[in-house]
């Protein structure tokens, strides 16, 4: 797809025809084109409440982004997208469950998105809290979700695993990623089947909350 059919995608509504037009590569480009505008302050300028009444009888998203609840990551913002561009699924820690597969699956398989992102972000207070292995009602089980990617990060024995020492806890967020990529795969036949099939990718990536940078672990820097 041009620069040019790029820019029709991103300054309307998205539509049937658009979304179909989109490939999982090329629902990539647009996120990764997104976070660059975001980042250079290059934001467009779109017309928020025409893409209200533009989608208020159909959505055709392009990707679904799990991410985590936390108030630092707006989605939209941070990809410069609009109204009915994207899906998205929050909860601290962003792991998957039977109901967050659940949505991914009606977002790819009935409401057409090509792109499933996982993301983390650093300095993330679900995965510190797992780290220092905390105790609060319903966190507690929640928590228990991230700890196979704590296990999961070898370390010399003196070093701190603790949520003091930002590098731990910040492999742990990444392997994190890694791992419910993993449990996608393996506890959504739906989503594996259009995976292995090339109707959609499933890609990770990394939200650097000092500098708003999106990193996806498809890309060399």
């Amino acid at each position: 797809m041009s620069k040019s059919d790029y820019s029709a995608v991103l300054s309307t509504a998205q539509t049937a025809d658009s979304q179909a037009l989109l490939t999982p590569s090329s629902a990539l480009d647009l996120l990764k084109q997104g976070n660059e505008r975001f980042l250079g302050q290059q934001a467009l300028n779109i017309d928020y409440l025409s893409q209200v009444q533009h989608t208020a009888t159909g959505q055709y998203p392009f990707a679904a982004i799990v991410s985590c609840i936390d108030s630092r990551i707006p989605t939209e913002i941070v990809f410069d997208q609009g109204v009915g561009d994207i899906f998205n699924a929050r909860v601290a820690g962003n792991f998957v469950n039977e109901d967050i597969l659940g949505s991914l699956e009606f977002a790819c398989k009935l409401a057409g998105s090509k792109l499933i992102v996982i993301m983390g972000h650093t300095s993330c207070g679900a995965v510190k809290g797992a780290c220092d292995h905390a105790k609060l009602g319903n966190l507690t089980q929640m928590l228990d979700k991230i700890t196979p990617a704590l296990k999961a990060i070898e370390t010399p024995p003196d070093t701190d695993r603790s949520s003091a020492n930002s590098t731990f806890v910040n492999q742990v967020a990444t392997k994190n990623v890694e791992l419910t990529i993993e449990t996608l795969k393996k506890q959504s036949p739906v989503l594996r089947e259009m995976y292995d099939n090339g109707e959609i990718d499933v890609v990770g990536a990394m939200y650097d909350v000092h500098s708003g940078k999106v990193t996806f672990f498809d890309s060399p820097t």
